[in-house]
């Protein structure tokens, strides 16, 4: 689809049916996953963290991965770790409306302390791979290996952790523990609730295409910043179900699920630089970026090592009944929207 001679409401129309997509889908893909966890044994935390975070992170890799194909480095990569950042700060706005708790006092769960500290590994790689010399092997900075190996052995250590845990948390009359919903109308068993949910995938991934090409011919044609247009254009668009996700599994009381989501989306969002620096043909990724590309990075590692302090602490209540690190995420993220809408 060549959108280069469409005018900008026509542009900027396919970019609001898209995300609208990309929402619905997250909507549905929230109770089919909820289910999936249940009807398997595997649980909220690992469902949330795994398949639910990798398919709702697809129209985001689309992005991803269409840019770098197009030459835009900065696009790909900004769009990857804007999101984490936007997801992050989405599980604080759904514990401002989770007021009987603090959530992450509420979702205690030992995989998703262990899927943060995960996460904050796998943003500290391209800062590596950005500070060491720019090599590739068959076409990929060794850093992109790096991102698939330890994310990998991640997962096989996040089932671990949750089939054979060192230490436990304490329940408290707070804590929401995660139990099979009673709702079971027949969708023909786990193979017909895959099937679902693999369609929901496919339209998501459409959709991230269709924003991809948005995007870029926005960012060329009003000469905007890549950096900015990625981290809180596409970003936040493509991020939207981790959104609805949240929320609907707060509402649903699948607390677990809500969290494990968010940490395990922002996990699997780190492999889009893998599959950017694929993508990308001038060289390694990693080495055409700009430091507003870095300057988002830094943001989501900023955020989820806060986010990882208070699971661990589960503070009960704080500032406007939420928990010190809901109002600190909050805080930051919206520090840098500022930082950057003002750097324009």
């Amino acid at each position: 689809m060549d959108v280069s001679e469409f005018p900008l409401l026509v542009l900027l129309g396919l970019f609001t049916l898209a995300a609208a997509i990309i929402l619905a889908c997250g909507v549905r893909m929230t109770a089919v996953a909820d289910r999936i966890a249940d009807t398997t044994g595997l649980g909220e935390a690992l469902i949330g963290g795994v398949l639910l975070g990798a398919a709702t992170s697809l129209s985001g890799t689309v992005v991803s991965v269409t840019s770098a194909l197009d030459g835009r480095a900065s696009l790909a990569f900004s769009n990857g770790v804007g999101g984490i950042a936007a997801q992050t700060a989405f599980l604080a706005l759904a514990d401002v409306l989770h007021r009987r708790a603090n959530l992450e006092h509420a979702a205690a769960e030992l995989a998703n302390v262990f899927q943060s500290a995960l996460l904050m590994l796998l943003l500290a790689i391209p800062v590596l791979a950005y500070a060491g010399p720019e090599v590739t092997i068959l076409g990929l900075h060794p850093a992109s290996y790096a991102l698939v190996a330890v994310y990998v052995a991640g997962v096989a250590g996040s089932r671990r952790v949750r089939e054979d845990p060192m230490w436990r948390p304490v329940g408290t009359r707070l804590t929401q523990e995660d139990k099979p919903a009673e709702d079971r109308r027949d969708t023909g068993g786990n193979l017909g609730l895959f099937a679902l949910f693999g369609g929901l995938m496919a339209v998501m991934g459409l959709a991230g295409w269709v924003i991809a090409q948005v995007a870029g011919e926005l960012t060329d044609r009003y000469d905007l910043s890549a950096s900015l247009v990625g981290a809180l254009m596409t970003a936040v668009a493509t991020s939207l179900p981790e959104l609805v996700t949240t929320l609907a599994a707060v509402h649903r009381r699948a607390l677990q699920l809500a969290v494990g989501g968010i940490i395990g989306g922002n996990t699997f969002d780190t492999l889009f630089l893998t599959l950017s620096d694929a993508a990308y043909r001038d060289g390694s990724l990693y080495h055409a970026l700009t430091r507003a590309d870095f300057f988002w990075l830094a943001t989501g590692l900023v955020m989820t090592a806060i986010l990882m302090l208070g699971l661990i602490v589960r503070q009960r209540e704080g500032p406007g009944r939420i928990g010190f690190e809901s109002a600190g995420i909050l805080a930051v993220y919206a520090g840098a929207v500022a930082i950057q809408s003002l750097a324009m």
